[in-house]
């Protein structure tokens, strides 16, 4: 399906193209509607249809002003079919000076907006089937050329090869984002072209069959890093194993594309030893103590306080974290990657105890913008205040949930299993719990410790065996819990202040028994 955009000042005519054209039928899916040109060119550049169809007259921004905007403003604008009440020839003339596809007058005639549409349709497909065709010829001589690069082939005349097919200006600041994920499901060159409209951004293969990018910063103003979590998101989604994403420092121009490429290859082949997942920035040579190592103490002071939920602890260990590079680091970027490393921990902890980490991502940028666009220590200190303080909020939000759904479940076990051998150890071991802290959460919860409560249930039990059936107190003691009698009926007379025997006695048990057998002697 090919998309179409309808654009008109009146909702009326708007809703009878939408609603009085098949427009399925002749291969178009209708991608939005717009009521006026600024609405549409915002459309228009979010969805980039390939068809647009708009009126002429339009207040604040005409339908030809919007061609105009387009043509100016995007790398491949839409074909345009502009609709008319006036048989004007001035604005003819101007549509089809901008190349419109068609000049159309109200009211439209069914057969012409039919055959238009098959002609389009049919146009559209075939410049589809060109530029895919294009894509994938300068997709190869891209990769050439980067293959080339990163190996260490070098020369003048290669590097303006490189320069012309990559559009990569000399003072052009880029980033090689490097993907290992076995196995690789994704055609990144696909993703690129429907996530990145601009062609600069590129895909390559290398000869170990590893996919990676190469991103000019101009093209992501400070948002590189997100750029790469949703690569990452989709690999991961796609292969279902995981995944980790190196991102290597900024360098300049063609002749830092090598560099950038071995700080990225370093990150993976050291991160990959670790056995991690997720999205790492090249931090230093990993040689002896690293740049990321001299700043561990720090981080892990850090994510203690949050993973502990002590708030009143998190300022100072946040602005120990963020002084500790201002006074050591000169280059703020580098400082932006550990926190991209801390907001990726915090956020993997969130999503694994079953919350949503891109509702706090959300509520930051909204509040503090791109990590990316902060320009001083002193705005990333109160981006990662806040990152740890609402991390922390919401860490002990989920461990509450977790904790209240979890001993519920050991409650009911218990309730169920009383008559097994149950002990605190294993049931914490079951849960996946530390024994301590079940054993104080299940007293909160009941009001007795684990023992205590276990004993109640099973002395209920003999109770009611002991009153009902014609069992043996030997047979009470097995089927509640209890393998040794004496010490069953210590429990019993503890509990109830009577033998078993008495107490059976006393009940005058002369029921029928559920099950066979006769008292003890």
């Amino acid at each position: 399906m090919l998309n179409v955009l309808l654009v008109d000042d009146e909702p009326l005519v708007l809703e009878g193209l939408k609603t009085m054209i098949a427009w399925e039928r002749y291969g178009f899916h209708i991608c939005g509607e717009a009521l006026s040109g600024s609405e549409a060119l915002r459309m228009i550049q979010d969805h980039r249809p390939e068809l647009v169809i708009t009126d002429i007259n339009m207040p604040n921004l005409s339908g030809l002003e919007l061609i105009e905007q387009c043509n100016r403003l995007l790398p491949k604008p839409p074909k345009f079919v502009v609709l008319s009440g006036y048989d004007d020839f001035d604005y003819a003339r101007i549509a089809m000076r901008q190349k419109v596809a068609e000049y159309l007058l109200k009211p439209i005639d069914d057969e012409d907006i039919y055959s238009l549409l098959v002609k389009l349709n049919a146009s559209l497909q075939e410049e589809r089937a060109a530029e895919q065709s294009q894509r994938k010829q300068q997709a190869f001589i891209v990769n050439n050329i980067i293959n080339r690069l990163i190996q260490g082939e070098s020369g003048e005349r290669l590097w303006q090869q490189a320069a012309s097919a990559m559009k990569i200006r000399e003072e052009s600041e880029l980033q090689c984002l490097l993907v290992d994920a076995a196995p690789m499901t994704v055609d990144l060159n696909a993703w690129v072209a429907s996530s990145f409209p601009d062609e600069r951004v590129h895909a390559f293969q290398d000869s170990s069959g590893r996919t990676g990018l190469l991103v000019p910063s101009e093209c992501l103003p400070g948002r590189v890093e997100e750029a790469a979590m949703e690569l990452h998101k989709h690999v991961s989604v796609s292969s279902g194993e995981p995944v980790l994403v190196a991102i290597s420092s900024k360098g300049c121009g063609i002749g830092s594309i090598r560099e950038l490429y071995r700080q990225a290859a370093q990150v993976v082949q050291v991160k990959r030893g670790q056995g991690r997942d997720g999205l790492f920035y090249f931090c230093g040579d990993y040689q002896g103590a690293t740049k990321f190592e001299a700043h561990k103490e720090k981080l892990d002071q850090l994510l203690d306080a949050v993973m502990a939920g002590h708030v009143e602890d998190i300022d100072s260990c946040a602005r120990e974290f963020i002084a500790s590079f201002a006074c050591r680091v000169p280059d703020i970027e580098l400082t932006k990657a550990y926190v991209v490393n801390l907001e990726w921990i915090i956020f993997e902890r969130i999503a694994e105890l079953g919350g949503d980490p891109d509702r706090l991502m959300e509520e930051l940028q909204n509040g503090y913008g791109f990590l990316g666009e902060l320009a001083d220590y002193s705005m990333i200190e109160r981006y990662v205040l806040q990152l740890c303080v609402r991390g922390a909020s919401r860490l002990n939000e989920l461990k509450r949930e977790n904790e209240s759904n979890t001993i519920f479940h050991v409650i009911q076990y218990v309730d169920r299993e009383f008559r097994s051998k149950l002990q605190l150890q294993e049931l914490a071991r079951q849960f996946h719990m530390n024994a301590t802290y079940l054993g104080q959460l299940f007293k909160k919860n009941t009001g007795q410790s684990f023992n205590a409560y276990l004993n109640e249930k099973r002395i209920e039990e003999a109770k009611r065996l002991l009153k009902r059936t014609q069992l043996k107190i030997s047979d009470v003691a097995l089927q509640v819990g209890y393998p040794n009698t004496d010490y069953f009926i210590n429990k019993f007379k503890l509990s109830t202040g009577m033998l078993p025997s008495a107490y059976k006695q006393d009940a005058g048990t002369k029921a029928a028994p559920e099950q066979g057998g006769s008292a003890d002697a």
